[in-house]
């Protein structure tokens, strides 16, 4: 039987103007980003859909900004269209994305993950001195590739350099101390790696280096109200699904250090059957993504009032 999931992407599918005309279009989303405006009693709206663009991709703004837009996508689905998330049979999302996900399936209140968000990019930027810590995108290199120009460029540079993330094959990004990093994409180069690109990025995210953070979120979340969410969540760190509060929480605590193992999820999902992925938020970026994962995968972007409109209306079209 085909199966379906929800997923929320991640820092990186910002831009300024997002989500605005699901605010404008349907009250059940203006709900959702006002909801996000006084649990941080300022109006991030003003700089979501304003700019300036530097603003934005501020990690403490952009991590709480892209939950609000996959957020508004689900209420307005529901409100208008009477699509629930129950209609999917997994939610994902990457890195911040889970969050997105545990939201909009009913695990946490949209307060509740607005300020644990704004704390997570808050100790996210703080953990790691601005210009220590750098990331590097491998092309074209496998999981034993990425490893050997980890181990490289720490014995190169010193330091700390590991794999964030494994997005899609032959899409692995690196995150570590500026000088390890720097050595490994060298490495890499040097050893048949397609290409080993720099990222601009404000911090070395989902590496050891991310500890200060694990910390405060792990004392965050000690306390935070965690329900078992609608759907089970394929988490970054198993790349299987749960649907346990406690799992959820520890989860959460590790992928702040963790690999976000992308690829594993989406394969994971689609050995159990699943054939359409609904990316709810902003942007694009997992649909293309998952184009590399697997080519038979269905994938459908929900982040314009177009978008929602076609989806829950096909024969419209």
């Amino acid at each position: 039987m085909s199966k379906s999931a929800f997923i929320f992407p991640g820092q990186g599918a910002q831009f300024v103007g997002m989500g605005q005309d699901l605010a404008a279009a349907f009250p059940s989303a203006r709900e959702m980003f006002e909801a996000v405006d006084d649990a941080l009693g300022e109006k991030l709206t003003r700089i979501m859909w304003d700019g300036p663009e530097e603003a934005l991709k501020l990690t403490a703004n952009t991590q709480p900004a892209l939950m609000a837009v996959s957020v508004a996508v689900m209420a307005a689905l529901k409100a208008e269209f009477d699509v629930s998330i129950e209609r999917a049979d997994f939610i994902a999302g990457h890195s911040l994305g889970e969050y997105s996900a545990l939201c909009a399936a009913g695990a946490l209140s949209v307060a509740d993950t607005a300020r644990l968000l704004r704390l997570r990019g808050e100790a996210m930027q703080s953990a790691v001195a601005a210009g220590e810590g750098a990331m590097a995108a491998l092309l074209g290199a496998d999981d034993a590739q990425a490893l050997a120009a980890c181990e490289a460029g720490v014995k190169a540079a010193g330091g700390v350099c590991e794999v964030a993330n494994d997005n899609a094959p032959g899409q692995l990004v690196l995150s570590g101390t500026s000088g390890a990093i720097e050595a490994a994409c060298v490495f890499a180069r040097e050893h048949g790696v397609k290409k080993a690109v720099p990222l601009a990025v404000s911090a070395p995210f989902h590496c050891s280096l991310m500890a200060p953070a694990a910390e405060a979120m792990a004392a965050a979340l000690e306390t935070a109200d965690i329900k078992a969410p609608a759907v089970p969540l394929v988490a970054n760190v198993t790349a299987e699904a749960t649907s346990d509060p406690d799992a959820i929480r520890a989860q959460l605590v590790a992928q702040v250090t963790g690999r976000v193992r992308w690829r594993e999820s989406v394969q994971w999902m689609v050995g159990q059957g699943l054939e359409t992925a609904m990316e709810a938020g902003a942007g694009k970026v997992l649909t293309v993504m998952n184009r590399r994962n697997e080519r038979s995968l269905k994938g459908i972007t929900l982040g314009t009032v177009e978008q929602l409109e076609a989806f829950a209306n096909p024969a419209a079209d």
